[in-house]
């Protein structure tokens, strides 16, 4: 299959408006590198071949050996001591499909460690865009996981980390090759090393549990795109769109510029507008030794301008619902996900444009800090009715099918209730939170963790946290980081000082770049600092209920005979740590529940592998077991969210709402009400003051 995105630009969150883009999801090549001689052998230069023969190595029959000697009844199936030499051919590949996915037209689950893509490029620009200096720019939405790229032999670029984007000015590389190169990616995905950050993807041979199929290499879209050398930079690059400050209706921007000459004098220009109705216009001038400027627009309309507005505006947001308005300046919010349409502009020192940019910023304010246990948004106590999205489809693995597959499961998400979702270990594709913002959806922004703590993985995750963060800061629909789930990657935080001050950095680099929004620091168990207080419990209903009945219930022990928060401990040298305890009145929200999976009739042939946490007997059964599962969570008064695992099936792990290619396992229409009684429980509670 192809991925369709002639017509879906994508990053529809930040377009330059004059700007032109090419996809070139297509013409790849890949040939698998399993002995590692690609570089040894010059492939970077002369190029990839069209085939490479690896001879097997003293590890492999060493591990046949072992095995042979364990299971001796496997000589009868052919196997002998001595393993054969293996050839690989080079082969087109359907990007941005990984290898291991049916929809790449590879389909081979086998590991492979060292990857080369392969494909040429030709120079999109006009001779009036090649004159006015215009460059051109190589995409790449994410590549797992480390990344070095050459352009007919001459290194131009190298990018670590499988979930975040990276982009490389090709232009001079052009010009080297005559309006056209061969653009070569050497790419290193470690099946084994448990330190690099993997999330959900297995480093066994074989998936099970909650473990899937690995993805290597290019899995979001790559394209070309033609832009002035001096233009506006996206979030990635520093620009900030800061729309808290619903006091005010203050717009507070920090718009960065890339490629200024030195001693370039500019100004940039916000205009914002509403449903068509021009609000609010501020240029300031570039400072000489800065390469961004803070800018402060007032977005609230005058009574006049929303006389003004087009009806439309008052069908989205109505005027009467003081939900959607805050005097006259319109909010964000699940029921009225109302956006303010901004256009960046940059002027050089004579006035002209040079660049322009459209994106969109949404007025909404967090708070999580009263004392009361409550998470607010806008002021007003907010029940977050999660539900926990893996991102991943039966043929085409963490990527989606097509654009339009990320705007489905919102869509089917909202359907039975559920106001947002906790994406879990994976920072999906950008296009997703596009439809969030759009459609009013809560998201929580998280990152593929890994699962051994040294001092690799604290530089690596470090790096690829801090791009997911700046990636995504705009959006939003995003309401909480969290960058840790479960304890994955820090075993030992009960007694170790380094894993505890890992966790304590990232906390503090996240609210360096964002104080806006709370961090959940280590979802699940075990925290070191946090702003919500998080818990995972997969018990069935009566159980559930038994704990979320009192605080000192929740607060207890959890899986494995885990704390809820860190304690004192010291290091061998004498250092104390003195821990962390629930900080009174911070919000309580359980982050993980459910996990029920209907077992297969008798007559069907379930895998072997197939698994809930807790098992129905039938969808009517699983309908009740969810019913029950809600309310033994927010009954007893004391939790202010839930996250329900899982939207949709994956793989072995058949827990979910939806099947794997999202049919609805129970009525949408059922699951829907009961999300609903349950979310009124929640703001009963606090009309009695529970």
């Amino acid at each position: 299959m192809a991925y369709n995105s002639k017509d879906n630009y994508p990053r529809p969150d930040f377009v330059h408006a004059n700007h032109r883009w090419t996809p070139i999801n297509d013409g790849w090549s890949i040939l698998f590198d399993d002995a590692d001689v690609g570089l040894r052998d010059h492939w970077h230069i002369t190029g990839v071949p069209d085939k490479v023969s690896v001879a097997p190595n003293a590890t492999d029959a060493e591990a046949l050996a072992q095995k042979l000697a364990a299971f001796p009844e496997l000589k009868e199936k052919g196997f002998h001591t001595a393993p054969k030499p293996r050839e690989y051919a080079k082969a087109p590949i359907n990007v941005p499909f990984t290898f291991q996915t049916p929809a790449s037209g590879i389909n081979d689950n086998d590991a492979h460690e060292v990857l080369w893509y392969e494909r040429g490029v030709t120079d999109p620009r006009s001779a009036a865009e090649k004159g006015a200096g215009d460059r051109v720019i190589l995409r790449f939405g994410a590549v797992d996981y480390d990344v070095t790229l050459w352009t007919d032999g001459y290194p131009i670029a190298a990018h670590r980390g499988g979930h975040v984007p990276f982009d490389v000015d090709v232009s001079d590389a052009l010009v080297r090759g005559d309006g056209k190169f061969r653009l070569t990616l050497r790419i290193r995905d470690s099946p084994h090393d448990l330190a690099q950050p993997r999330g959900k993807q297995y480093w066994a041979p074989h998936p099970e549990s909650i473990f899937y199929t690995p993805s290597s290499g290019i899995w979001q879209p790559v394209w070309l795109e033609v832009l002035p050398a001096t233009r506006i930079g996206d979030s990635s690059s520093g620009t900030v769109l800061r729309a808290n400050n619903i006091k005010d209706g203050l717009l507070e921007a920090r718009v960065m510029v890339l490629g200024r000459r030195a001693g370039g004098r500019y100004a940039v220009e916000i205009e914002g507008s509403l449903h068509g109705v021009r609000v609010a216009c501020k240029r300031e001038t570039l400072p000489g030794d800065k390469d961004y400027v803070f800018v402060n627009l007032g977005l609230e309309l005058s009574d006049e301008q929303k006389s003004k507005a087009d009806p439309t505006l008052a069908e989205v947001a109505p005027y009467y619902d003081t939900h959607s308005w805050r005097g006259n300046l319109a909010l964000w919010s699940p029921d009225h996900p109302t956006l303010y349409d901004l256009s960046l502009r940059l002027f050089d020192e004579e006035g002209a444009l040079v660049d322009e940019v459209k994106t969109y910023t949404g007025f909404r304010n967090l708070d999580w800090n009263r004392g009361d246990r409550t998470f607010r948004l806008n002021g007003r106590p907010l029940f977050q009715a999660l539900v926990l999205d893996q991102g991943y489809w039966p043929e085409t693995g963490i990527t989606p099918p097509s654009p339009e597959s990320l705007k489905k499961d919102i869509e089917l998400s909202k359907k039975m209730g559920f106001n947002g979702c906790r994406k879990h270990q994976k920072v999906e594709d950008p296009v997703f939170l596009y439809w969030a913002d759009r459609l009013g959806y809560l998201v929580w922004g998280e990152i593929a963790n890994a699962y051994e703590f040294n001092e690799d993985y604290a530089e690596r995750f470090t790096q690829e946290w801090l791009e997911a963060v700046k990636r995504d800061i705009n959006h939003p629909s995003i309401v909480t980081w969290t960058p840790v789930n479960g304890i994955w990657a820090y075993p030992n935080l009960k007694d170790n000082v380094d894993q505890r001050n890992h966790i304590r950095s990232l906390y503090y680099l996240t609210k360096t770049l964002d104080p806006t929004r709370p961090v959940s620091d280590n979802c699940g168990w075990e925290h070191v600092i946090t702003d919500l207080s998080t818990f995972h419990d997969y018990s069935d209903a009566p159980d559930l209920s038994k704990t979320c009945s009192s605080l000192e219930g929740i607060l207890g022990k959890k899986l494995g005979d885990r704390d809820f928060f860190v304690g004192p401990t010291s290091t061998p040298d004498g250092r104390k740590d003195e821990g962390t305890k629930h900080r009174e009145g911070a919000p309580v929200i359980c982050s993980e529940f459910g996990g029920v999976n209907i077992a297969p009739a008798k007559k069907e042939e379930g895998s072997e592998r197939d698994w809930g946490y807790t098992t129905a007997s039938d969808p009517r059964d699983l309908l009740k077991r969810f019913d029950r599962l809600l309310r033994a969570v927010v009954e007893g008064g004391h939790i202010c969210g839930i996250v329900y695992t899982q939207l949709s099936d994956v793989e072995q792990e058949v827990n979910g709402l939806y099947s794997f290619d999202r049919r609805e396992k129970i009525p949408a229409t059922e699951v829907s009400k009961i999300v609903e009684e349950v979310i009124k429980v929640y703001y009963n509670s606090l009309s009695k003051g529970a």
